[in-house]
């Protein structure tokens, strides 16, 4: 069970002559413990569509459920459901606001009526987990870098124990490295605790190394569900939407069309290596 949208529609500017409609009878559904990533161009719904997640977006038709629970039903706790499903905005401070790192992320777990014993407990733990010095945890949030924000807002977000974390954009205008950081430290934490993972991209890199399960958005509408080596297949019709496929897979169509016999499919760069030494080994018979 998780979150499942039947025939979802969201219009901006309804009855005006700017109407938009960013989600077009959308149906979804996303399991708990999935590592699911979701790429469409700037404007295509992403963001839209992940805001009714967690209900901070209401459809304008259709209906949302977690648990195969309808969450806008009379009396659901929608309290309730943003701890369990959290979502990280793309700009870190637009969520973080306390005036050290350990209050802020403190503060989710004590307005859910933790102890500020536990909070800090708690708040200690999942810094740790996504790699936040000790010697942090006593400074402005805004005096740490950009990196550092991301990972601390991330925080925020793991103290509530959700099932599932939302990520909008997480490695934005970070460089390489940092980006790496971020990536790796939600990796593990999907791998070793269960948690389900949504993360918006827009790198294509990002997504083969490390979704399980693509999602193209085009226009509010699904255009594509499957596994990124799956949907990567149709490069072609996503360069058309403003999209492409990572950088590997154009190498590797370039080499096949140079004659040597590799699966121009594979998408990451452990498997292209593996795959090009296994062509080249077998020329050499």
């Amino acid at each position: 069970m998780g979150i499942r949208l039947e025939n979802v529609c969201y219009t901006y500017g309804s009855d005006t002559t700017s109407e938009i409609k960013a989600l077009n009878n959308v149906n979804l559904e996303i399991n708990k413990g999935e590592f699911v990533a979701i790429i469409g161009h700037t404007g295509s719904g992403k963001s839209t569509l992940i805001q009714h997640f967690n209900g901070l977006e209401r459809p304008k038709s259709g209906n949302v459920f977690y648990n195969n629970e309808n969450i806008y039903e009379n009396n659901y706790d929608l309290r309730k459901l943003r701890c369990k499903v959290g979502l990280v905005f793309q700009y870190p401070e637009h969520q973080l606001f306390e005036e050290t790192v350990l209050k802020d992320v403190c503060f989710g777990p004590m307005n859910m009526g933790m102890s500020r014993e536990e909070a800090e407990k708690k708040a200690k733990l999942v810094l740790e987990q996504v790699g936040i010095n000790e010697k942090c945890y006593n400074k402005s949030p805004f005096e740490l870098s950009g990196g550092q924000k991301r990972r601390v807002a991330i925080a925020g977000v793991l103290a509530m124990n959700p099932e599932i974390i939302v990520l909008d954009e997480p490695t934005a205008g970070l460089d390489p490295k940092g980006r790496d950081k971020i990536l790796n430290r939600i990796k593990e934490l999907h791998d070793n605790t269960g948690i389900g993972v949504i993360l918006v991209s827009h790198s294509m890199e990002d997504v083969a190394n490390y979704a399980q399960r693509l999602i193209v958005i085009n226009n509010g509408k699904i255009k594509y569900d499957g596994m990124p080596k799956d949907v990567f297949k149709h490069y072609k019709e996503l360069e058309k939407m403003g999209l492409k496929a990572p950088q590997i897979t154009y190498i590797m169509h370039k080499l096949k069309e140079k004659g040597l016999d590799v699966d121009e499919n594979v998408i990451t760069i452990e498997e292209a290596r593996e795959n090009i030494m296994q062509c080249l080994n077998r020329k050499d018979i």
